[in-house]
């Protein structure tokens, strides 16, 4: 077929279509077809995921192979070892090999709890605080009672010592004389409140100048009676202290009895107001209940000056008393609670445990001996100085804050957080100290060259 386009013009028409001889147009996939395309991909993928997992596993494998190799070569030189050697070699060297892992994830609970903590304030004020509660069982046992002279002294002790025998027998206390204190007598017995009559009825005796064995019944017994309404005005001035009223007279007379008895140098009924103010505000802003911990705080210590029987601790005794004089059962759990003899039951327990740390932890609250003091520092630092690593250790402000100087080549940046963490737990669990106990370490890397300058 031809076509003309003017004069001399002539063109052939193909009837071939244009673009033939290339490559052929796309036809368009069915819907089957493109759900196939589509998971084959997926396919793909998964596949190429699963060869770098492959490739990461082999390499651990590796990894752990050369670990077993070690410690087989290790094994093989510990064979003449003895297991117990053998296997604190094994242990030692797994801790060494954790050491960076432990104190990582100790770093990250930290973390955690940074961030966690206002959503968890409530729990972490009832259940970390108590940990500072300290087990009070140091007290005073002696009195001691001034004398004129020397003539006194042979008055009081009377022919063939008729004198002193009566007025230990009526008191129930003994009497020590101490050459290094000749114008003195010492008063000794585990009950401060014979103590008291004892040393007032002294001083009486010896105002009245009539010293003889009737005459030291007659004032024992009337010492005995005065000191027991002291007594019990003191228990009613510390329930109307604390806002509790209608305890039945005995406990009020028993509680009276927290006058004369100290701990660490700290009164028991200072001690007993301190923990109910802390403990009452505690309860206030956690919304616990108010008046089982004002009345937990209040009894929680009443076995201390419960003296019928010699077994038990102050803890048992004061369950026992409680329960003859009617006294609910979670104040009870309170007092059987307040130093984790029993596991706490309630947030009042742990309110209680928790305000008895604070009153018995902050600074001024009591006071021991030198002895005791110096051998406290001595232990914390040689519980620090003990693991390896550590150079130089000093304890602060009466054992409250330990600093730790590490030796850097020993000790790394990764391992340092576990060491405090152990140093730590074993202080508190070896050494009592009131309060908590803050740990800093210390690692340092100097480095220092010296030389000769060109115009030396």
């Amino acid at each position: 077929m031809k076509r003309s386009f003017g004069p001399g013009s002539q063109i052939e028409s193909n009837p071939t279509p244009q673009n033939a001889g290339s490559a052929p147009l796309p036809q368009k996939l069915t819907p089957s077809e493109t759900e196939l395309a589509k998971r084959e991909g997926i396919l793909e993928e998964r596949e190429r995921l699963i060869e770098e997992k492959l490739g990461i596993l082999d390499k651990k494998l590796e990894q752990a192979e050369k670990v077993r190799k070690d410690l087989i070569e290790k094994l093989e030189k510990s064979a003449k070892m003895s297991p117990e050697e053998t296997q604190k070699i094994l242990l030692e060297q797994v801790e060494k090999d954790l050491a960076s892992e432990i104190s990582k994830r100790i770093k990250e609970a930290e973390e955690e709890i940074k961030f966690t903590v206002d959503d968890s304030a409530k729990q972490i004020l009832a259940d970390a605080m108590y940990h500072g509660v300290t087990d009070v069982i140091s007290e005073y046992t002696t009195s001691t009672v001034t004398l004129p002279d020397e003539e006194m002294k042979g008055r009081i002790i009377g022919k063939e010592g008729r004198n002193i025998k009566a007025f230990e027998q009526a008191t129930g206390v003994d009497v020590v004389m101490d050459d290094e204190l000749p114008n003195a007598l010492i008063l000794s017995s585990f009950d401060p409140t014979r103590r008291e009559i004892a040393k007032v009825s002294l001083e009486r005796l010896m105002a009245d100048g009539r010293i003889q064995p009737q005459r030291i019944e007659e004032i024992v017994d009337k010492t005995r009676e005065d000191i027991e309404k002291i007594m019990f005005q003191a228990g009613e001035k510390l329930c109307h202290d604390a806002g509790i009223y209608n305890l039945p007279p005995d406990v009020i007379a028993t509680l009276g009895k927290f006058k004369y008895r100290f701990s660490f140098g700290q009164n028991l009924i200072q001690h007993s107001l301190e923990l109910v103010k802390v403990g009452v505000e505690i309860a206030r802003q956690m919304g616990a209940d108010v008046n089982t911990v004002r009345l937990g705080c209040l009894l929680h210590d009443i076995g201390k000056v419960v003296y019928e029987g010699d077994e038990g601790t102050h803890v048992e005794k004061g369950v026992a008393f409680a329960k003859q004089h009617g006294i609910p059962q979670k104040v009870i759990d309170c007092i059987a609670q307040h130093h984790e003899d029993e596991p706490f039951t309630s947030v009042e327990s742990i309110i209680v445990a928790t305000s008895d740390a604070i009153s018995g932890g902050r600074p001024g609250a009591r006071h021991e001996n030198v002895q005791d003091y110096l051998k406290r520092l001595e232990d914390i630092e040689r519980i620090a100085t003990s693991y390896d690593g550590v150079e130089k250790a000093f304890a602060v402000q009466a054992g409250r804050e330990v600093r730790v100087i590490v030796v850097p080549e020993k000790v790394s940046d990764d391992e340092l957080p576990k060491l405090v963490h152990d140093i730590g737990a074993q202080i508190q669990k070896e050494v009592m100290v009131p309060g908590a106990v803050k740990i800093t370490a210390v690692r340092e890397t100097r480095a220092t060259e010296s030389f000769l300058t060109s115009g030396s």
